[in-house]
């Protein structure tokens, strides 16, 4: 039996990067898995047509609209049943220096980064605590936790997050749901491919293990914390990041 055989998981930002690695990880696992877009339906039906089993769906939705995740969760859990796990992936950046950085970009990324995963999160609070079991798995970033000039807000949105996951691993841990993130370094993602030479060479010279990750390591991880196998993880932040923070 696979590891996730017979579970239902829902991913936020699902159809690229990072979070369709966990989507087809997931499903590769056994799992039956529902994940949302924003803007691209093509992208995410071709991740949907790749994935093994049967009963996966994907839907729109927008994690810095409240109406949005409202409707799209209520559509979600009616399709699924139940929920053994959540991953909150979906997120933005809006890089500047402070000092010219907008208030609306500043907002725009606490909104969609913190304040979704605070949304999503509370949608799908009740199923869960009347199951007494379920993971929820947010993707942070090694910037919430070192900060990094011209992210401001991105680091600020992460950081939220981290502190957030520990509060409900505290509030809820003893209905018997888990709280953890994971915190992925450079990772070699369609953003990664358009730096120039120099700019991957600079952030090589940060890595211990002198490469850049994969969406596979992320996915492995998200995996294993969603798992039975970390049933006594909570409250946790798994580094992988190739030893550039420790």
């Amino acid at each position: 039996m696979k590891k996730h055989s017979g579970k239902n998981f829902l991913i936020t930002g699902g159809s690229r990067g990072i979070g369709a690695g966990i989507v087809k990880q997931l499903a590769e696992e056994g799992a039956r898995v529902a994940f949302t877009y924003t803007s691209r339906p093509d992208a995410a039906e071709e991740v949907l047509a790749g994935l093994p089993g049967e009963g996966h769906f994907h839907f729109k939705m927008d994690i810095s609209d409240e109406s949005s995740i409202v409707e799209g969760f209520k559509m979600a859990l009616e399709k699924l049943e139940n929920l053994n796990g959540l991953v909150n992936n979906a997120g933005i950046t809006r890089d500047q220096i402070l000092m010219r950085m907008k208030t609306a970009d500043f907002d725009d990324v606490i909104q969609t980064n913190l304040r979704g995963t605070f949304l999503c999160t509370k949608s799908v609070l009740k199923t869960m605590m009347k199951a007494r079991s379920g993971s929820v798995v947010s993707i942070t970033s090694v910037i919430g936790q070192t900060g990094n000039a011209g992210q401001a807000n991105y680091a600020a949105s992460k950081a939220g997050v981290e502190a957030f996951t520990k509060s409900m691993a505290q509030e809820v841990g003893s209905r018997g749901l888990r709280f953890n993130c994971v915190a992925p370094g450079f990772i070699q993602t369609e953003m990664t491919e358009v730096l120039s030479d120099d700019q991957k060479q600079s952030i090589l010279n940060q890595i211990p293990l002198q490469h850049l990750g994969s969406v596979e390591d992320i996915a492995h991880s998200v995996s294993f914390l969603l798992s039975d196998e970390a049933r006594y993880i909570s409250g946790q932040t798994l580094a992988v990041n190739g030893g550039m923070y420790m």
